[in-house]
């Protein structure tokens, strides 16, 4: 009898690396205190009483549990474009918005409706690790724009330019980044948006972490003051972080309406519509609960200054870059795999750290830290944890 077999490009994905790294925490005997888990993109705090409230008002109602609009319900599709015309001042109207499950979610359909197998897309390393597997499971080559710690892990026009063929689809920016937490200047992403228009590309841009760019930073970037975005502009978002409701899986694309309308024939295969819980909630928060979420990015910014002054304090250790919810940390352990050096952090100090080659093969010497989960108090002992530390 011949065996059935998985399919295998799925089968040479990597596995998702969080949890197995947090089963490192397991060795940890607590003598430093209590274990740091720095490991994930999660907020720390609940949501608001205002949208816990709202949550179970809209769970106990019959009406939720039915199926909504394909791209969700259009109170929040409106409420999500207004928010964007006022953070971009331009006109964004629903129709070029779409609600997901989560920004991962947006970005496999983003994915599948730009590209197919044999087609190649652009994106730059380090990576979100979930968007190098996406592109492997899909057989799309992932082109990789290497972004070294002396460019601050921005990535560069020039060298993007010269990874375009006649098979390329796409260009993946993700800023502010994950894992590095690099802020792209404005001018970069527009430089990157002339670029896709100028070679017939799409220029997709994650923005998950937008919400935690520093006060009065502005706008970050001018796109969608172009008449043309439309034609090969789509930007990914994710309400998980700024509302603290990563549980609940929303995210969302904009781009031209037609565009939408064709992902919409992906997502009625995939998740046939959101989530309805949270929808109303949200498009109530974007609006009602402002104050609260620029309060919840000062804390992220004072964890993040509380990260910076710990460093301070470790000779060898350097933060290349830090912003929104991470910081990628530089250690001292040359020629020490990364793997090892996480792995030890965790089990003797319980500090739990991403190691750098979860986000680039070829990243031995930096360890991925996302602040958000601990508190700046907690964070304050992180260099008590890392002086004298030595990898086993």
């Amino acid at each position: 009898m011949k065996p059935a077999s998985i399919n295998p490009r799925v089968v040479d994905t990597g596995s998702p690396p969080i949890p197995a790294a947090q089963g490192w925490l397991a060795r940890y005997d607590g003598a430093h205190g209590a274990a740091l888990n720095l490991s994930q993109a999660v907020p720390s705090a609940p949501p608001h009483d205002a949208i816990l409230a709202r949550l179970a008002a809209t769970a106990a109602n019959g009406a939720s549990a039915g199926y909504g609009p394909i791209t969700g319900d259009p109170a929040l599709r409106a409420a999500h474009a207004d928010s964007l015309s006022a953070a971009y001042g331009a006109t964004i109207c629903s129709e070029e918005t779409a609600i997901t499950a989560g920004c991962n979610q947006a970005f496999v359909v983003a994915m599948m409706a730009l590209a197919g197998a044999g087609d190649a897309v652009i994106l730059p390393a380090p990576w979100y690790f979930n968007h190098k597997m996406t592109l492997d499971m899909l057989g799309i080559e992932a082109r990789i724009l290497p972004c070294p710690a002396a460019r601050g892990f921005v990535p560069d026009v020039a060298a993007a330019e010269a990874l375009i063929d006649a098979n390329t689809r796409a260009i993946v920016l993700v800023s502010p980044n994950n894992p590095t937490g690099a802020i792209y200047p404005p001018e970069t992403i527009a430089a990157f948006h002339a670029l896709a228009r100028r070679r017939g590309l799409w220029l997709v841009l994650d923005e998950t972490y937008r919400d935690f760019l520093p006060e009065g930073s502005g706008a970050p970037h001018a796109l969608y003051g172009a008449a043309d975005w439309r034609d090969n502009l789509i930007q990914l978002y994710s309400f998980s972080k700024a509302y603290c409701i990563p549980g609940y899986r929303l995210g969302a694309i904009t781009a031209g309406a037609g565009v939408i309308a064709e992902i919409a024939k992906i997502l009625d295969c995939v998740q046939i519509c959101p989530s309805r819980i949270a929808q109303p909630a949200i498009a109530w928060a974007i609006d009602g609960l402002a104050d609260w979420r620029a309060e919840n990015r000062d804390e992220i910014s004072r964890r993040a200054a509380a990260l910076t002054v710990a460093l301070a304090g470790c000779p060898g250790w350097r933060a290349d870059s830090v912003g929104a919810y991470f910081a990628y940390l530089s250690h001292p352990f040359t020629g020490v795999p990364t793997a090892r050096v996480a792995e030890s952090l965790a089990a003797q100090r319980g500090v739990l750290t991403l190691p750098g080659d979860y986000f680039h093969m070829s990243d031995t010497g930096h360890l991925r830290v996302a602040f958000a989960n601990v508190d700046a108090e907690a964070i304050g002992t992180l260099a008590a944890r890392l002086r004298g530390f030595a990898p086993d």
